[in-house]
């Protein structure tokens, strides 16, 4: 079985295959596969996203299982926002610096400054078969960035496990504890429960 991931962002494909890689015969990017459009996410969910962004691919190639992600920060003081609006929370798609200002900003006079990650993931299996998986990541908002690692909010969440923000965490710390790495874990799981790896 070959898996088609609906995403061309390095980070995740790294850390999917890294789990997900003796599952699968191949494992390839959106691009590698030919497909070059993005899928529009309107989802209300992080779930609806991911789920809106596997069938895209999956109608596209028959035969081939897909796998997408929807992932965000959720912030306890803003009723859980940025959420599915995470990476255009400026106004922007993409602009991690503006993102991270604007947070900050929201959040300059506010002492509840817990947070999670949270990461959904939809497999959509060659048969129609739908698997669904979340993972979440604990920890808060510090009020400087801290660290040049990672992508997105990374370097102003300060994580519960590592006692570091993700910005200063290694690729594999970050990766050991990483909301989208426990959704990974989960569905490796529920494929492994299957017999379907």
């Amino acid at each position: 079985m070959k898996l088609i991931i609906a995403s061309n962002n390095k980070h995740k494909i790294i850390e999917i295959k890294s789990i997900l890689g003796d599952t699968f015969e191949e494992i390839l990017s959106q691009k590698e596969a030919g497909f070059e459009g993005e899928a529009e996410e309107n989802g209300a969910t992080f779930a609806e996203n991911s789920y809106i962004k596997a069938k895209e691919i999956a109608d596209k190639f028959p035969g081939y299982a897909t796998l997408a992600d929807d992932s965000g920060l959720a912030v306890d003081a803003l009723g859980g926002e940025p959420g599915v609006n995470s990476a255009r929370y400026c106004g922007e798609h993409g602009n991690d610096g503006a993102n991270n200002e604007k947070l900050l900003t929201v959040l300059k006079n506010e002492k509840n400054r817990k947070a999670k990650f949270v990461c959904a993931i939809t497999l959509i299996l060659p048969d129609g078969k739908v698997l669904t998986t979340e993972g979440e990541t604990e920890g808060e908002i510090i009020h400087t960035l801290e660290g040049t690692g990672g992508f997105g909010y990374d370097p102003l969440f300060l994580s519960k496990d590592l006692a570091k923000t993700f910005g200063e965490a290694s690729e594999e710390e970050k990766n050991s504890v990483s909301h989208r790495g426990r959704a990974l874990r989960n569905l490796s799981m529920i494929l492994k429960i299957q017999n379907l790896r």
